[in-house]
C-alpha cells in the first residue's frame, strides 16, 4: 500500500542531519506496517496529479497557520476535498489536523490559551496517551460530519474523525525526545514562554504513546483503503 505524504512545512534545518525531514519521521513511524511512501514538498506548491496517486494520504505539520495567505493553501484545500471525495483514506497530524478541518468547513484560529509544548495527556477514543505536543493555533470550530473522538485539558478538538475516510490529531506523534529538546533549543526561544519551556524540558524523558497512534493510523490506512476500492 502506497502512502502519499503532503509535505506543509520542512524540519529545521538543525535537525535534518540528524532526524531527516518530516517524511523521514513519518515512514519511521509507520515502519513495520507494510507501506511504501512517496512525498510532497505542497510547501513549495509541488503536488501530486490527483487523489489516485497513492492509496492513502498523510498531511504534516508545519510552522505555517492554515488561515495564512500562501499559494500552496487554496489547492491543498481542494485536494483534501478531492481525496475525501475519491473515498481514499486521509490522516493529518498538527497542521494536517488543522487544514484538513478548515477545507471541510470548520475554523482555525491562533488559540486564546497560548501554547501546548512538550509531553501532554490526551484522552483518545478512551485512552489516556502521552503524546508530545507543539502548537499554539488549534481547531476552535468543527465541521460538518466530524466527531470529536480525542481532547486533553488544553485541546477541546485534539482529534478528529470524519466517518471512515478522515482521522486528525493534533499532538504529533511522530515526534521524538530529540526532536523536542531541538525545538526548545531552537524555535521555542522568544516565541514560546520560558514556563513551557520549562514544563517541556522537564518531561523529555517521559515515554510516549507513539507506536499506539503509528498502530491507529496503519489500521485506519488499511482499513479505508479497502473500502475504498470496494466503493
Amino acid at each position: 500500500m502506497k502512502i502519499g505524504i503532503l509535505k506543509t512545512g520542512h524540519a529545521p534545518d538543525i535537525v535534518q542531519d540528524e532526524l531527516g525531514d518530516y517524511e523521514v519521521m513519518f515512514a519511521q513511524l509507520l515502519d513495520g506496517h507494510g507501506f511504501e511512501f512517496d512525498h510532497y514538498n505542497v510547501v513549495d506548491e509541488e503536488f501530486p496529479t490527483g487523489p489516485d496517486a497513492a492509496d492513502g494520504w498523510l498531511i504534516t505539520g508545519s510552522k505555517h497557520g492554515a488561515y495564512e495567505d500562501h499559494p500552496w493553501i487554496a489547492p491543498l484545500e481542494q485536494l483534501i476535498r478531492d481525496i475525501h471525495a475519491s473515498g481514499r483514506p486521509l490522516v493529518g497530524v498538527c497542521f494536517g489536523h488543522q487544514i484538513i478541518a478548515q477545507a471541510m468547513g470548520g475554523k482555525v484560529e491562533k488559540f486564546g490559551g497560548g501554547w501546548q509544548v512538550g509531553v501532554t495527556d490526551y484522552d483518545i477514543e478512551g485512552q489516556r496517551l502521552p503524546l508530545n505536543a507543539w502548537h499554539q493555533d488549534q481547531v476552535t470550530e468543527l465541521p460538518k460530519g466530524a466527531e470529536v473522538v480525542g481532547s486533553s485539558a488544553f485541546c477541546e478538538n485534539a482529534a478528529l474523525l470524519y466517518g471512515d475516510r478522515i482521522y486528525t490529531i493534533q499532538p504529533h506523534p511522530e515526534f521524538t525526545a530529540t526532536m523536542i529538546d531541538r525545538l526548545i533549543h531552537h524555535r521555542a526561544p522568544g516565541v514560546v514562554p520560558p514556563d513551557l519551556i520549562a514544563a517541556a524540558k522537564s518531561k523529555l524523558d517521559h515515554p510516549t504513546a507513539n507506536a499506539t497512534i503509528a498502530a491507529r493510523m496503519a489500521e485506519f490506512f488499511k482499513r479505508g483503503a479497502s473500502h475504498g476500492r470496494s466503493k
